[in-house]
């Protein structure tokens, strides 16, 4: 291996263990400031999808078990059900299905404090495209199975 080639992974591996936790973090506040601005569940799943992506170039499938402990199928699951759940949730209510309803609560310290069903929805779809990235990832290079 050459020098240059030694000096191109370093600068990856560093910069990528800079901007990793940062990209995951933008991705959440990408979920969370998608009601009013531009973003949401979808957008924020594939920054911090990115992420991860990112992850995997540098460091393979180990290091991306270190970063997520977790079969990823549990997130892809755990989304679509929290998805699911608060779609139906509408009808249940008497509402139609994935009918947005809002809450607003007076807390003592921090005033009123408004809160919408979309954000366990966006939430839910943030964990569907995350873990559809993961899984993505688990099995690229895989070896193949016995038929």
């Amino acid at each position: 291996m050459t020098p240059d080639t030694e000096a191109g992974s370093v600068v990856l591996e560093t910069a990528v263990r800079l901007v990793f936790h940062t990209v995951l973090v933008f991705g959440v506040y990408l979920l969370f400031a998608g009601h009013n601005q531009p973003g949401g569940g979808f957008v924020g799943g594939l920054v911090a999808g990115c992420a991860f992506v990112l992850r995997y170039a540098v460091t393979g499938r180990a290091g991306l078990r270190e970063a997520v402990p977790v079969d990823p199928s549990l997130p892809l699951g755990a989304g679509l059900l929290l998805a699911g759940c608060t779609g139906s949730a509408a009808l249940l209510l008497g509402a139609d299905f994935l009918e947005s309803g809002k809450v607003e609560l007076d807390v003592p310290v921090l005033g009123v404090v408004k809160a919408t069903s979309a954000l366990p929805f966006d939430t839910g779809v943030f964990l569907v495209v995350v873990g559809l990235v993961l899984v993505v990832l688990q099995t690229l290079g895989d070896e193949p199975e016995d038929r």
